[in-house]
């Protein structure tokens, strides 16, 4: 391995690669490219992405000096780990970098919901209306938030939201040890039937996808509130939608979706009690920073020392 070697940062990656690059040119070279290029990775030892598809076929287009993919983010689905190991790539992601902003969007919504804000923003714009409009409408306090998966993000939305709820239940078969204000239940199901705030912070697996259908949404008390911030494939859509109308769901919060962007005849465009944004939980002027040095740094501890720091080892291949 070269003094300093060289990264390829996949286009799109970052909103400021010349500030990525400027701040490692020390320590590594930093090349921004289009993976599609052939010749992108020659004598590349790692490569750099966000959202970037990298299949079976795209990772073996690499080439062969590759020995690190950096993910500048949580997911990994877009990622074909078995051909990773096959190969013997590691894989380096970053779950938690903006562990604290995710979590604050998700209280967010689920406060602007419960309180119904979409409505009343809507009644001063389009005809004024009097308190009694959004009825029925609990007391916070008096309300269950369950949290679908309790990793990173999931305790620090328990750690916002606590104050504020009446208590904190959490279903995540993975966890070691929850916060010390989050109850743990025995299933989906419970935490479904107790709960009036749902926030999901599940990572998308074949075992997630599709997590909260038509019945498991069917089942939560009228006028729950379902907010997912997590990723799009764990929630039914359309059920979503379905219920929303109906009026047995009370409001969702959705930055992620199945399909993104959200395409214009999704039924969710036209149900009640909405709040969206465009995948950038996570984003603050911080966690982009944090996002990007932490990445660079990861990779090149892998490669230098077959270490990390900050992130998480999701494939560990050769050096």
């Amino acid at each position: 391995m070269t003094d300093r070697p060289l990264l390829v940062i996949a286009t799109g990656t970052f909103p400021d690669p010349d500030a990525v690059v400027e701040r490692y040119r020390d320590r590594c070279a930093l090349r921004v490219a289009d993976l599609a290029d052939p010749a992108a990775t020659y004598g590349a030892a790692a490569v750099v992405v966000a959202t970037h598809a990298l299949d079976a076929p795209a990772l073996r287009g690499l080439a062969p000096s590759v020995r690190a993919i950096g993910r500048t983010g949580v997911g990994l689905d877009s990622i074909d780990l078995d051909t990773c190991a096959e190969l013997g790539i590691t894989v380096v992601n970053q779950p938690g970098y903006g562990a604290t902003e995710v979590a604050t969007q998700a209280v967010a919504m689920l406060l602007a919901l419960q309180r119904r804000l979409p409505y009343s923003d809507r009644f001063v714009r389009g005809g004024w209306q009097g308190p009694f409009a959004l009825t029925p409408l609990a007391p916070l306090d008096e309300l269950t938030l369950g949290l679908v998966g309790c990793g990173r993000i999931g305790a620090e939305t328990a750690r916002l939201a606590a104050p504020l709820v009446r208590e904190v239940i959490a279903y995540d078969p993975y966890a070691r040890r929850l916060p010390p204000a989050v109850r743990q239940v025995d299933d989906l199901d419970a935490l479904l039937d107790r709960s009036a705030l749902v926030s999901v912070h599940s990572p998308l697996t074949d075992a997630t996808r599709g997590l909260l259908g038509r019945a498991e949404l069917g089942r939560l008390p009228a006028g729950a509130v379902v907010v997912n911030v997590a990723r799009g494939g764990i929630v039914d859509e359309d059920a979503l939608a379905e219920l929303l109308v109906s009026g047995h769901l009370g409001g969702a919060g959705l930055d992620v979706f199945g399909t993104e962007p959200l395409p214009a005849g999704s039924p969710l465009l036209a149900a009640p009690n909405t709040l969206f944004s465009p995948h950038v939980a996570a984003y603050s002027e911080r966690s982009m920073w944090r996002l990007a040095s932490w990445t660079v740094e990861d990779l090149l501890g892998w490669l230098g020392q077959g270490g990390i720091e900050h992130g998480n080892l999701a494939v560990r291949g050769s050096r």
